[in-house]
């Protein structure tokens, strides 16, 4: 169904639990692990409460180990492609903060993603001044249960260090996996528009 014109603003609504969940946590994480078990819980919990994609991601200043913003797939509940984990994350880490650069002042932002993130999030990360990417789950796994990964380099591992940023994977992989998997054997909507085609 198409409207009579464009909209004049952009609503995403996020899950009520988590901004709950994310409060209850407030607490420096000590270890790049503690960070990866919480966006992997963040997935765990948008599947458990049927409010997304089995994907977590949060921003955390890479230095204290403070969360600054989480962020959960909300895709098909806000009819919004571009509604991913790490977007989300993103964005509210960048009204948190009040910029749209993440590497602007003494804190380095790292970006905790429970699985790597697909060609969008990639294109996105340079942008957001994230310094860290700590990844669990592989795009090869998301593929795995269905999902559409897009077109990535095959070395944009190299392509974000190049600029920069350092990426750490396979982080807590099994577990992060295992959402993956969770989120198909509840039938967990595999929303590819097209079918990937």
């Amino acid at each position: 169904m198409l409207h009579d014109g464009p909209r004049s603003e952009l609503v995403l609504h996020l899950p009520e639990w988590l901004c709950q969940f994310s409060i209850a946590q407030k607490r420096p994480f000590d270890t790049v692990e503690a960070k990866m078990r919480f966006v992997i819980e963040l997935a765990e919990q948008n599947i458990e409460r049927q409010t997304g994609g089995p994907f977590g991601a949060a921003i955390f200043d890479a230095d204290s180990g403070r969360l600054i913003a989480p962020g959960v797939n909300i895709v098909v509940p806000s009819n919004c492609s571009i509604a991913h984990a790490e977007m989300v994350a993103i964005a509210l880490a960048q009204q948190t903060i009040g910029s749209y650069d993440l590497g602007t002042d003494n804190t380095v932002c790292e970006l905790v993603t429970s699985t790597e993130p697909c060609a969008m999030c990639l294109g996105a990360i340079p942008w957001s001044g994230v310094r860290r990417i700590l990844c669990g789950a592989r795009g090869e796994d998301a593929c795995a249960v269905g999902f559409d990964e897009g077109a990535k380099p095959a070395d944009w591992v190299g392509a974000l260090r190049g600029r920069g940023i350092e990426v750490v994977q396979d982080l807590c992989r099994a577990e992060a996996q295992a959402v993956l998997r969770h989120y198909l054997t509840v039938g967990g909507h595999i929303y590819n528009a097209q079918r990937g085609r």
